[in-house]
């Protein structure tokens, strides 16, 4: 049976479908892209039960969901204005 796990040193302990790297929002953005589970699968080399899996949990965990995609956009955020900021010299 498909598990989904987190661990600290794996996706920053993010949800993910078990002995992968694959996040539970990754497939979760997959799927509400228009892709059907089946292809989601085929992308990520995974199983059709651990794609459902990882759609179930992130149904069953609204505000966990929530709150890791605004860390996710922090993040980006983050790194846009480190990008796009120059070096601070000494």
């Amino acid at each position: 049976m498909a598990e989904i796990v987190s661990t600290e040193d794996v996706l920053g302990g993010e949800p993910r479908i078990a002995g992968s790297r694959v996040g539970v929002l990754d497939v979760y953005d997959l799927a509400a892209g228009g892709h059907a589970p089946a292809d989601v699968a085929d992308q990520l080399d995974r199983t059709l039960a651990e794609v459902h899996a990882a759609l179930a949990y992130y149904y069953e965990h609204p505000d966990e969901m929530r709150a890791l995609r605004r860390d996710r956009e922090e993040t980006i955020r983050t790194l846009a204005k480190r990008s796009l900021s120059p070096p601070h010299t000494v």
